[in-house]
């Protein structure tokens, strides 16, 4: 056999190993039965929460992760985090019934490669595995404009920012702005939740973002340095 043959047949035989994390017991068997019926994908590990989930995660070192937001406990951002952390080459796609424009932007922050409404045909799900699993970045087209919106706009920022608008710029949403302030007064997810007229899921999802984006490890210093750059 020719070593241009030989090569052929190692790429034919690379089977993309998954792991699924969710919740929803008849989801989480549908999304498993859908891609092993894929020759070039096997379903190596799944769980119903996040705690357990980065334990295999981390045992079976899958190259391609669905992640379910809305997981108890941990929530499927933090987990995301917690995966770019300890192997940030496995490929992470965010799995939800969510269209919120802060949960996708949220999402995408967080280490997500990409992000699909549970409703996505499994064909068009086995797609995007291939797609993600060799670098391609998707977004579900329902939720593309919402990821959009979330850069700041042309008239906003200036064609030409001078320095003083260019540096320390953090690009957090209006709601970012919202839930930062409430970080600022010492209110937690649950009493942000309550103001905002949210879910604590997704007052968590917002905060995870809001500490992403200003490369801190904590509320407190996001407070911190939200009164000290003058952001609130």
């Amino acid at each position: 056999m020719s070593e241009n043959n030989q090569t052929e047949t190692q790429e034919q035989k690379k089977v993309i190993k998954i792991a699924i994390v969710e919740d929803f017991k008849l989801t989480r068997v549908g999304l498993r039965c859908a891609l092993n019926e894929n020759s070039d994908m096997t379903v190596v590990a799944e769980s119903e929460d996040a705690i357990e989930g980065l334990k295999l995660i981390e045992r079976y070192k899958p190259d391609v992760v669905l992640m379910d937001l809305g997981l108890p406990g941990m929530n499927g951002i933090e987990a995301m985090m917690k995966v770019k952390e300890f192997a940030p080459n496995i490929k992470i796609i965010a799995l939800t019934s969510h269209d919120r424009e802060e949960e996708v932007v949220a999402a995408l922050s967080s280490g997500a490669s990409a992000y699909c409404l549970k409703d996505i045909d499994p064909q068009k799900l086995a797609d995007v595995v291939r797609d993600v699993s060799i670098g391609v970045c998707w977004i579900d087209p329902v939720v593309a404009q919402l990821a959009l919106n979330a850069f700041p706009k042309v008239e906003n920022i200036g064609f030409l920012p001078n320095k003083s608008q260019s540096e320390g710029r953090i690009p957090l949403t209006e709601r970012e702005f919202e839930v930062l302030k409430h970080l600022v007064t010492g209110k937690s997810n649950t009493e942000i939740a309550k103001e905002l007229i949210v879910s604590v899921h997704t007052a968590k999802a917002h905060v995870c973002s809001i500490l992403q984006k200003m490369c801190v490890n904590d509320r407190v210093q996001a407070a911190v340095k939200a009164v000290k750059e003058g952001m609130v």
